[in-house]
């Protein structure tokens, strides 16, 4: 098991975001998070990636109990890497400096071994002639795919994606989900928050339903995508037929 949450809870002020939660990952796995805004599924990520404190329960990882306050926090990042919604790129830095600034500045790796390894990974996702480039004159997607560049840096053991083509045009979809569909043929594992139904159903291992903060459904995509058990999770699909992103 790479990764479990037992039982985690987190509110803010009144508002319970995740209500005794509990998820397993095994190691090159896929989970697709689904379920409405305000589900909990960006709060869980960003528990898992240490960013928001949980109130209760445990997240571990490789069996490490990362929630116990004695943890690093930059220790445990070295081992999962994040993309979000927003680039979060720099935008006075060069895509080659946004790549390596966190491994060397934060978790001192060799600067040279950093430049090596953003290059080559730079060179597999099509953008080895966009280095020395700034953001600004990138796409929206070669802006998301230098993000995930820059969380696989560090050769995580664990892939937290948030919603990773919701700021991109539609046109610029696919170039970002046929990067992640290359990284789960390459073993990475995975857990990514998605509205993109389609995908969560050609890349994910197992799909979770979240409501209310808590998994409500869970099994093969075929099954919770194609056949829910749950009358919510029906209604949350119909939701999205309906808006044409299944």
């Amino acid at each position: 098991m790479l990764l479990s949450c037992e039982h985690v809870r987190k509110t803010f002020g009144s508002a319970v975001v995740l209500d005794d939660l509990s998820l397993e990952v095994d190691e090159h796995q896929v989970v697709a998070l689904i379920g409405a805004s305000g589900s909990g599924k960006s709060t869980l990520l960003r528990c898992v990636n240490l960013l928001t404190d949980i109130d209760d329960g445990t997240i571990r990882l490789d069996g490490e109990d990362i929630t116990d306050p004695r943890v690093n926090p930059d220790e445990v990042r070295q081992r999962i890497g994040m993309v979000f919604q927003s680039y979060n790129l720099f935008p006075h830095m060069t895509v080659l400096r946004n790549i390596t600034l966190a491994p060397v500045r934060v978790h001192k790796r060799s600067a040279a071994e950093t430049r090596e390894q953003a290059l080559q990974w730079l060179d597999r996702v099509g953008l080895a002639d966009k280095a020395d480039s700034y953001p600004d004159r990138l796409s929206g997607g070669q802006q998301q795919r230098v993000a995930i560049v820059r969380a696989l840096v560090n050769s995580p053991r664990l892939l937290l994606l948030d919603e990773v083509t919701s700021a991109l045009d539609p046109e610029l979809v696919g170039e970002v989900l046929t990067m992640i569909r290359g990284l789960k043929d390459e073993g990475m594992t995975m857990v990514l928050a998605t509205h993109e139904m389609g995908f969560a159903r050609q890349v994910a291992d197992r799909v979770v339903f979240l409501d209310g903060g808590r998994v409500l459904e869970a099994g093969p995509p075929e099954q919770v995508l194609g056949d829910p058990t749950e009358a919510r999770t029906r209604q949350f699909l119909a939701r999205i037929i309906e808006a044409g992103r299944l």
